[in-house]
């Protein structure tokens, strides 16, 4: 099979395919498959009828799918794979970053570089152990979370889709259950897909159902999340914190109020690095191109009429 790498090289998981039989091109007209990287769906290439699997190098792919490349093609036997699952251990990584750089109070710290705030951070810190921690979309990275932050003494609340019990959790419950463990979470991090059915899941009515002072974490998307009804709760001291690697809007325009607060850590979508991706992505895209050579189906296959 004859496979295109765009737009930027993948040297790692080239060299990978090729090891397991495949041949890579440079012009996507002699391609049988496309493997699509760091590429917006606005620049996303007309693929020739021949390509019959596209590997998209995203977990979440809801601009792909909004644009309408993800189609199954003129003769309707095009495949399409993404990366769901695979940076998990990274994006749960970030979130823990961003936990604890909100409870241990760090952007305040470094705004006021001075020493004398630290009656205040004194006063302010908190502690992981005890605390119960929302984990809203427990797939591949609330996995993880769990594995990361059971040494800090938390227990864990799950929400998936199907409501099947997580392991480690003392709970689970699928999204139409939100509502009801809300109120028992200390930490809330969101790690969910955005599909019609997540856009806005985290509003003011949300919000104000949870215990005062929670802490929010997102690594998912910037629109499970009301950016002005978090800003309200934020003012209010409903929620005491947040540490936000995706925002609504994205990039966060300068300015913008979530940028002058001091309990909110802000990262720049970088829970995984795209520089980080290569070796991250060079053994499951060769387990997918297996599987398609095979007629199987692939391990993270998509179903076009689905949104991840």
């Amino acid at each position: 099979m004859k496979i295109n790498i765009a737009a930027i090289p993948l040297p790692e998981t080239a060299a990978a395919l090729e090891a397991a039989g495949a041949e890579i091109v440079d012009d996507i007209a002699d391609a049988d498959a496309f493997l699509c990287v760091a590429m917006s769906p606005d620049k996303f290439p007309d693929l020739p009828e021949r390509v019959k699997w596209v590997q998209l190098c995203q977990a979440g792919i809801e601009g792909f799918l909004d644009a309408g490349v993800v189609t199954a093609g003129p003769s309707g036997d095009r495949r399409w794979s993404n990366a769901s699952g695979i940076y998990g251990r990274q994006v749960a990584e970030a979130a823990v970053g961003l936990l604890l750089s909100v409870t241990h109070m760090h952007v305040r710290i470094a705004r006021q570089k001075t020493w004398s705030v630290w009656r205040e951070v004194d006063k302010g810190t908190r502690w992981l152990a005890g605390s119960t921690v929302l984990i809203v979309g427990a797939g591949g990275i609330g996995r993880h979370l769990i594995d990361m932050l059971t040494p800090f003494g938390v227990e864990f609340i799950a929400v998936n889709h199907s409501g099947r019990p997580v392991d480690g959790a003392r709970q689970t419950v699928a999204f139409d259950r939100l509502g009801e463990v809300l109120p028992d979470a200390d930490h809330i991090i969101v790690s969910a897909p955005l599909t019609d059915d997540t856009r806005g899941l985290i509003d003011a009515d949300a919000l104000a159902s949870c215990r005062r002072g929670v802490t929010l974490v997102n690594v998912a998307r910037g629109p499970l999340v009301v950016t002005d009804d978090l800003v309200d709760a934020l003012n209010s001291g409903q929620v005491s914190g947040a540490g936000l690697d995706v925002t609504d809007p994205e990039p966060l325009p300068d300015g913008h109020p979530l940028w002058d607060m001091d309990n909110v850590t802000v990262t720049t979508h970088s829970a995984n690095t795209v520089s980080s991706m290569d070796p991250q992505l060079a053994g499951p895209v060769v387990e997918n191109y297996r599987a398609f050579l095979a007629g199987e189906r692939m391990p993270t296959e998509l179903d076009v009429d689905a949104a991840y």
